[in-house]
């Protein structure tokens, strides 16, 4: 146990000192919340209904809607403007919470939130993914619910989205970080 225990330190000191500064903020990037509880899969089905559950409010609040999205970028209501505005409100107040309380996940696990960094490339990237969402009128998170909708066009915007992930994930060590 000891030798196992001394390898990963020498390990982890070789990655310190022998990586550019983008592998290890990639390493630490990965999976900072990652459970360490090993569960069956169908202790997910919790989340697939939250998931459903959440499609159904986005639908019947209108949130998934183009036409909604469209006069949000084109300023002709605060619609979408409101329901944005509150979450980064509930967010902010989320994160405050779980700080001063240390709050723990529901199987008791410590939450922990890494300081963020600013780099340029951030600039770039929600200029691509603003110009995406004002395009196609969605953003990766209701695609699904418009497809529920019906909205079946809404497929070619998911295949563009995995695409755009691939492509990032297959260049990445090319861009500037």
């Amino acid at each position: 146990m000891l030798v196992k225990e001394k390898k990963a330190e020498t390990s982890a000191l070789k990655i310190d000192l022998g990586n550019t500064d983008y592998e290890v903020r990639s390493q630490n990037a990965m999976c900072v919340n990652e459970s360490t509880l090993d569960r069956p899969l169908v202790s997910n089905v919790k989340y697939g209904l939250l998931g459903i559950f959440f499609g159904i409010v986005f639908v019947k609040a209108e949130i998934v809607s183009w036409f909604r999205i469209q006069e949000m970028f084109k300023l002709q209501s605060f619609h979408m403007y409101g329901v944005i505005g509150s979450a980064v409100v509930i967010g902010m107040i989320s994160v405050a919470l779980i700080k001063k309380y240390n709050a723990r996940s529901i199987e008791g696990e410590k939450i922990h939130l890494e300081p963020k960094r600013f780099h340029k490339g951030q600039i770039y990237g929600g200029l691509i993914f603003g110009l995406g969402w004002a395009v196609t009128g969605a953003c990766p998170g209701p695609l699904y619910a418009q497809i529920g909708t019906g909205a079946t066009v809404i497929i070619i915007t998911l295949l563009s989205a995995v695409a755009g992930t691939w492509v990032y994930g297959r260049f990445m060590n090319r861009l500037p970080h």
